[in-house]
Order: structure tokens, then sequence, then C-alpha cells
């Protein structure tokens, strides 16, 4: 198994009444995760960045760590 740290943001919208993900986005570093973040905190209910392992061989994500968040967000490893 070969494993990589990628780093991901997620916003998250209102679908009714109900906080569910939205499209996630890939960034190729922390600071760069915490500045798409913060531009799309605007525009989403919350937005949420990550660092995540990711399993090169199945594309499987593990071990999400929160980078930053705003506004609502959900615990994505539930």
């Amino acid at each position: 198994m070969s494993l990589s740290e990628k780093f991901i943001v997620l916003p998250f919208k209102k679908v009714r009444g109900n906080l569910a993900p939205g499209e996630m986005r890939q960034a190729s570093n922390p600071v760069a995760a915490e500045r798409i973040a913060e531009s799309m905190a605007g525009r989403f209910v919350g937005v949420a960045a990550y660092s995540v392992m990711v399993d090169m061989e199945t594309g499987d994500m593990t071990s999400p760590r929160v980078l930053c968040r705003f506004g609502e967000t959900c615990d994505v490893a539930a």
C-alpha cells in the first residue's frame, strides 16, 4: 500500500435542511488549501480544508485532518 498526503477543499451546502458536501477541490499544499477555502467561504454555508492520506493504488482516502474551516461544516470522518 502506497500512501501519499493530499490537500483537499470541501464546500458544504444545505440540501433539504441538512448539510451536504459539494464538489471537492484539490490543492497543491496546505497553504493553498487554506487560501482556496477562504476564497470559497462567501459562496457556501461552510467550507473546510483537509489533509488526507490517499492510497495511490485504490484511491481510498483516510485520516482526514482539518486545516481550517469556515461556517457550517460536518465531520467527514464519520
